[in-house]
């Protein structure tokens, strides 16, 4: 049992850490494509965001309810379930009002930027390059433990989650890059920053896990996954759907969203 265990935790923290480092993934396209694929992109950003609004409504808050429903009784589990949901919300909407909005790096940034003359010193494009990466580790935290959560308690619930989050961190990578690559001309220390940015993630992960698990009963496991669902929700909301309409045609964003709520629906329906 504690070797099965083991097992989870070990496979929890990979998905993890796979996620988090694809900021890397951003970073390399940056230094190696031409142009960016705005349609691709926009279709994949779609993608992630029906996956994880799909997932957090159908699955997590369900599994969170049937956990405290079982701790306190249908009506009060219900009411806790709500509260985990909206205190998810809230905790990831601090974290990102705390982020100054011209130092966003949910900005659209493109490989094609690598390349053009912008009218912005180098120390500014380096600072704004070092508050992207801040930014992102911020972000990154919660979504680490996100994904780590949802991993724990199913890794075949955790490995979309994982894909999702790993296609959201790729622009994310490319934020970092492009202006710290500008203003320095070091393409390894534009990688190293952009690549560190999302050990955030499995690093929100371990923290989260070193300070939870001593406390973990089926009730605490139910609000935290409650929680997680409020976070993978406004995500979706405010970062994955916009970045998708900024970077292609509506229609495009639209169809990936539904694609990414298809694919989940019918993977969860072959494990009933």
């Amino acid at each position: 049992m504690e070797t099965m265990f083991l097992g989870t935790v070990g496979t929890a923290f990979a998905l993890t850490l796979f996620a988090g480092l694809s900021t890397g993934v951003g970073s390399a396209i940056a230094f190696c494509a031409k142009q960016t694929n705005t349609k691709l992109l926009s279709v994949s950003l779609g993608f992630s965001a029906g996956v994880m609004l799909y997932v957090s409504f159908v699955e997590i808050l369900a599994k969170a309810r049937a956990g405290l429903s079982e701790a306190y009784g249908d009506v009060t589990g219900a009411w806790i379930t709500a509260g985990g949901f909206f205190a998810g919300i809230a905790f990831i909407a601090i974290i990102d009002s705390l982020v100054p909005s011209h130092e966003n790096p949910h900005e659209m940034h493109m490989v094609e930027d690598m390349d053009k003359k912008v009218p912005k010193s180098k120390a500014e494009l380096y600072r704004m390059g070092l508050f992207a990466a801040l930014a992102i580790a911020i972000h990154n935290f919660p979504e680490g433990l996100a994904t780590f959560t949802a991993a724990l308690q199913d890794p075949m619930l955790g490995l979309p989650i994982a894909i999702a989050i790993a296609i959201h961190n790729v622009p994310e990578g490319i934020a970092v890059s492009v202006p710290i690559y500008y203003a320095t001309g070091d393409r390894k220390k534009a990688f190293f920053l952009s690549f560190a940015s999302g050990l955030a993630e499995p690093v929100g992960a371990a923290i989260g896990y070193a300070l939870l698990m001593p406390f973990m009963t089926p009730a605490v496991f139910g609000i935290i996954f409650a929680s997680v669902a409020g976070i993978m929700v406004f995500i979706s909301l405010d970062e994955l759907l916009p970045a998708a309409e900024e970077y292609g045609e509506h229609h495009l964003s639209i169809y990936g969203l539904l694609s990414g709520m298809g694919l989940m629906a019918v993977s969860l329906l072959l494990f009933l």
